[in-house]
């Protein structure tokens, strides 16, 4: 993990995410985490901001570094899942090390994707909200619902 992830991703809450003892394993969706309301994008766009700034890091975030950097910690997160075989929803029996490694990994994917967007531009949240309604298009529940199809193959 990078300094510049370190410092942002440090002080965050954690995900709340049930156990396998706390749900049924019937239950995937009981499984899953609830985020937390704060901080939202914006205050950790902020964060990420300032914390770049202070360390005069912004003559090297430019979209190429920060497109490589990213997929380096995308990487970093595969390896963890890598040799596990399939994990069920909830990850049980995954340690708590083991969850918090992978909270910090994914907190380091978050923290290079808002610094991307950001050089480049992009309002994250609209542009995933914009997405989200794109893709209720292109996959309509009446014809994609239990399918694994592609789009273009409903």
């Amino acid at each position: 993990m990078s300094d510049s992830t370190a410092q942002a991703s440090q002080s965050q809450p954690q995900a709340n995410v049930a156990s396998a003892s706390d749900s049924p394993a019937s239950s995937a969706a009981a499984a899953k985490a609830d985020f937390s309301d704060s901080p939202s994008l914006v205050e950790l766009q902020r964060r990420c901001n300032e914390f770049t700034t202070a360390r005069d890091w912004d003559q090297f975030h430019q979209p190429r570094n920060l497109m490589l950097a990213l997929t380096g910690e995308v990487g970093e997160l595969a390896e963890i899942f890598m040799w596990r075989g399939e994990c069920p929803v909830g990850l049980p029996g995954w340690s708590e090390k083991d969850r918090h490694h992978l909270g910090q990994e994914l907190s380091d994917c978050l923290i290079y994707l808002i610094r991307l967007a950001t050089v480049c531009g992009i309002d994250l949240p609209a542009a995933a909200a914009a997405k989200i309604v794109e893709n209720g298009r292109k996959y309509p529940t009446d014809k994609s619902f239990g399918s694994t199809k592609k789009y273009t193959d409903l």
